[in-house]
């Protein structure tokens, strides 16, 4: 079984893909999600985070999630912290995961900064999903409910479409004006067949 990896910028519609995955049974590991389960649940990872920022990131036992937003997309090296903090167990995870997935040709794994984590490493591919800066951008905006600016932050906090494209295996371009359906459907018989 082999181990591809799905990322793209903010908004590019990674999830989008994954879903359509999913609906054709490829197992899909959603790496965002575990990180902010451990962020809730991991006491290592806790102590770690309160230590490098303060203990006001967990006021009453809980994530302060703003904070860490703010945190994280205002300064880079404070982001690579928190990427250093967690992504290590969110990797062990995935692997445990693995072991549990005997029926597919292959999984996924589902995760924004797979490249800015060298997470790529541990894959046999790597599917890079973009889209137009425009339409991402309108798209965290109804989605999140945040404004131009906030995402444009997120952006400039990420490697550029430029760079995930070159770093990528297989490039597919969610823009709204191309059918996604077809190039999903075309990645998965070719990821079936040959590897």
């Amino acid at each position: 079984m082999k181990k591809v990896g799905v990322t793209g910028g903010i908004g590019s519609g990674k999830s989008l893909v994954c879903k359509i995955f999913r609906c054709l049974n490829v197992p899909v590991f959603f790496a965002d999600d575990e990180a902010n389960i451990l962020l809730e649940t991991d006491k290592e990872i806790r102590l770690a985070l309160t230590g490098y920022f303060s203990k006001e990131l967990y006021l009453s036992g809980k994530l302060n999630k703003q904070m860490l937003a703010d945190l994280i997309f205002s300064d880079r090296k404070n982001m690579d912290i928190v990427n250093n903090t967690i992504h290590p167990a969110v990797l062990e995870r995935f692997t445990e995961w693995c072991t549990c997935q005997t029926k597919s040709a292959y999984v996924i794994m589902e995760a924004a900064i797979i490249f800015e984590t060298g997470t790529d490493r541990f894959l046999d591919k790597v599917i890079n999903i973009s889209a137009p800066e425009a339409i991402r951008i309108e798209r965290v905006c109804k989605r999140d409910g945040v404004s131009k600016e906030k995402v444009i932050e997120r952006i400039n906090n990420q490697l550029t479409e430029k760079e995930r494209n070159e770093k990528a295996d297989i490039n597919l371009v969610n823009d709204g004006k191309k059918m996604l359906l077809p190039h999903v459907l075309e990645v998965h018989k070719l990821l079936s067949e040959n590897i």
